[in-house]
């Protein structure tokens, strides 16, 4: 390793053990600095995909759907009409519209998930501002797909990365932890208000269109991250399965279930960890786990929607 690189991890080793008042051994040394080295690949992953996702809306909007005066569903759709309405450039709605939906994400996800988010958005704004893209195509069949396929696929993008550049699934979210609606009841009911009101201040036709690309663009968010409203129950089996349940329950913020088992070739008692956590949690267990046991074998499953325990009781951390 670099000498200057490893003194600055040290350094920064050295200090967060300080605040704890805790010393410094070799073995806690090397464990701090495994961890680092796991939360700056995890880092660079998640940026690198959050850039991709960016650059894949921008060119959907910019090659497809603002040159052919289309619009989408989500909170995308609401800056497109406005827009469309007014003479306000669209980078600076998408950081206007998104932004309250961004300040509720602070309590009703996480902060880490919010600055993210905010640093996407941002970033989205600036692309589509100063970024040129050539119009693709007239033919409006093709706008309607491909221009929702292009957004869809950096929104889901932007969510493998750990954050969000359309609002809508925070406040899906955020409803559904107050009413007894479930995320895609909310988003379902969202998106109809938005085509409704396209309806009525375009046209009728503008409003089916607007569908058909929303539901490419749903459809390829599905594809990308296996649905952003499913809850994802995962089964984790580890000879470090304590330090996995407190990692869930610290770092994480969520419940988990123990259950003992018995491995099926040795014969030898195991107890496996088992939580139920959102898609947009998935980077940060990855993350947790790779600190713990890169090896740990982790089996997951989706679940529609699910209710009670930890999982509306407190926020995400």
């Amino acid at each position: 390793m670099n000498p200057l690189f490893q003194y600055v991890i040290f350094e920064t080793i050295r200090q967060r053990l300080k605040n704890r008042d805790k010393k410094i051994s070799s073995k806690l040394f090397e464990k701090e600095k495994q961890n680092r080295k796991v939360e700056f690949v995890h880092i660079v992953r998640d940026s690198f995909l959050i850039l991709l996702g960016i650059l894949s809306a921008c060119f959907g909007l910019k090659g497809f759907l603002l040159p052919n005066l289309f619009i989408d569903g989500g909170v995308t759709g609401i800056a497109l009409i406005i827009t469309e309405l007014t003479e306000i450039p669209l980078s600076v709605l998408i950081v206007a519209v998104n932004f309250p939906f961004l300040i509720m994400g602070f309590s009703t996800i996480s902060r880490q998930f919010a600055l993210k988010s905010i640093i996407a958005i941002i970033l989205l704004a600036v692309s589509v501002h100063f970024i040129p893209f050539p119009t693709i195509t007239e033919d409006k069949l093709l706008i309607a797909v491909f221009g929702g396929f292009f957004l869809g696929l950096g929104i889901g993008l932007a969510i493998r990365g750990g954050s969000v550049i359309d609002g809508t699934e925070v406040l899906a979210v955020f409803v559904s932890r107050k009413t007894s609606l479930t995320i895609g009841d909310v988003i379902m009911i969202f998106n109809i208000f938005i085509f409704g009101v396209a309806a009525y201040v375009f046209a009728i036709e503008i409003s089916l269109y607007a569908m058909l690309t929303y539901l490419a663009a749903s459809k390829t968010v599905d594809f990308v991250v296996l649905g952003i409203e499913e809850y994802v129950g995962v089964t984790i089996i580890s000879h470090k399965n304590e330090e996995i349940r407190l990692a869930i329950i610290e770092k994480l913020g969520r419940g988990c279930t123990i259950y003992s088992g018995k491995g099926g070739m040795s014969l030898k008692q195991t107890e496996i960890v088992y939580t139920l956590i959102t898609r947009l949690e998935l980077a940060k267990l990855y993350t947790e786990l790779d600190k713990i046991d890169k090896d740990a074998f982790v089996v997951m499953h989706s679940i529609k929607d699910a209710k009670g325990g930890m999982l509306k009781k407190r926020p995400l951390k």
